[in-house]
């Protein structure tokens, strides 16, 4: 589930990572922490909120494709998979991986997407395209903001892999010009639909947890190996943030789905997240035992501490942990942890204690409870999503579940306000680690997350034939 994605070019103040400028000013976090953004700017006269705007109808939807590495590439063919769905555009900064992409797909018998690519600027070719109706953006995170706002622009739904943007005034510009364009922009939060995570939700939306009080969340994963590959990370973009600042890049994966069962954005929100980091040895440490001495990355300095802790407190008085962890050995794990006034739910390992059924102070299997809490989307299309694959199916579910919605035309399970709630810790552990203290969280609902509304936990409805 990393966004393990490849170039893809913009025309913009970025430079390609690994070029003599990336080390520049312009990749800095902090640059605007001095700025209150907290607040946000004032909806510009007509313009409204896109909660609980429904997608307009589509008798089928076609997918354009930016960014065509480890991730971009796999995520084709599952959006090809999905009935009523097809993949009508590829793109690259290199376009051999979009003509290597597109020729996969014909081979699978799908019809051969066009082939954009080679140059800086060619995802704007696809996002001019008028056969396009959403785009799939998977290219490294540095252009996810800019990729982003040019396919809202052009009249399409977006949906961005993690984080939809890095920094304050980006996350603001993408909730604008959303609500401008009327079309929705998602973090393409894969997490949100895996088995356990929906089974959770529904757990504590049915009250067996009580009155939930507190929850963990993150992503721990070493990724040293990964981040010194000469192939996995193209131009070592992955690795190179960790020069340029001390930031908790990566939280979502558990963030998200703790949010949901904690009802964030419909009916609490974040209020205050204060950051704590460690110190940042991991990634010297492996270089130097592992890592040829002639090799690039000796000429870098890491300062991104090993984990970064986000502590966030929310209006209604609950408290969630978010953490960040990619470089320092250590099992794979979400955490996933949610608390409540009758038990405790933790998913690395998957156990559960729940009053009364439970007592003695000893941990139960949360299998049994996994299987009677299954989401509906698993029992629907379950078969479907372990044989077309992707982190275990939940990366076809995604897929699915979004073309399901712009077919039927609903109310996607969640939108631009949460994700850039989901992704703010980005830009806030910066400006929280440099003041030293808590710092505010932007309601960039303006207000509206005081309205109960539907997320992931949904009613069961169908694909149309």
């Amino acid at each position: 589930m990393d966004s393990t994605q490849q170039h893809v070019g913009t025309a913009s103040r970025r430079t390609l990572l690994g070029g003599a400028a990336a080390a520049g000013a312009a990749f800095t976090f902090a640059r605007r922490a001095e700025a209150d953004e907290s607040e946000g700017p004032s909806r510009r006269k007509g313009q409204r909120s896109m909660i609980g705007v429904p997608y307009e109808r589509h008798d089928a939807v076609r997918v354009g494709v930016i960014g065509l590495g480890n991730r971009g590439a796999s995520m084709a063919p599952l959006w090809a998979a999905v009935p009523g769905c097809t993949v009508t555009a590829v793109c690259d900064i290199r376009k051999d991986r979009s003509r290597k992409v597109a020729a996969a797909l014909e081979k699978e018998g799908h019809k051969r997407p066009a082939v954009l690519g080679g140059s800086q600027a060619s995802y704007l070719n696809l996002v001019k395209r008028d056969d396009v109706d959403f785009v799939y953006i998977a290219s490294p995170w540095e252009f996810h903001f800019e990729q982003a706002r040019a396919g809202l622009e052009h009249g399409k739904h977006v949906g961005v892999e993690l984080p939809i943007a890095t920094e304050l005034h980006e996350l603001w510009s993408l909730v604008d010009i959303s609500e401008r364009t009327k079309k929705h922009l998602l973090l393409m939060e894969n997490c949100n639909y895996d088995r356990n995570e929906t089974a959770m939700i529904r757990m504590a939306h049915a009250g067996l947890l009580g009155d939930i009080t507190s929850g963990a969340g993150g992503y721990l994963h070493d990724l040293r190996e990964l981040l010194f590959s000469d192939t996995y990370y193209t131009d070592s973009w992955r690795r190179l943030w960790h020069t340029r600042s001390t930031a908790s890049f990566y939280a979502m994966h558990g963030l998200a789905p703790i949010s949901n069962c904690m009802d964030i954005n419909r009916g609490d929100r974040y209020l205050t997240l204060e950051a704590t980091a460690s110190p940042a040895k991991g990634l010297a440490e492996y270089r130097e035992r592992h890592v040829p001495k002639g090799h690039k990355s000796w000429n870098e300095n890491y300062i991104n501490g090993d984990r970064i802790t986000c502590m966030i407190n929310t209006q209604q008085g609950k408290m969630i942990r978010a953490e960040h962890a990619v470089s320092s050995p250590m099992p794979y794990s979400r955490i996933n942890t949610l608390e409540g006034s009758l038990g405790i739910i933790e998913d690395y390992p998957s156990r559960v204690y729940l009053e009364p059924e439970h007592s003695g102070h000893a941990w139960k299997d949360f299998k049994p409870f996994g299987e009677k809490w299954e989401h509906w989307l698993w029992r629907k299309v379950g078969d479907d999503a372990a044989a077309n694959g992707g982190h275990g199916g939940m990366d076809y579910i995604m897929c699915w579940r979004i073309v399901q919605q712009m077919r039927t035309g609903q109310v996607p399970d969640w939108d631009v306000y949460d994700s850039a709630a989901w992704c703010s810790p980005v830009p806030l552990s910066v400006q929280s680690l440099k003041k030293q203290k808590a710092v505010k969280v932007p309601d960039f609902t303006r207000g509206e997350w005081k309205k109960a509304r539907p997320g992931v936990d949904s009613t069961e409805t169908d694909m149309p034939a």
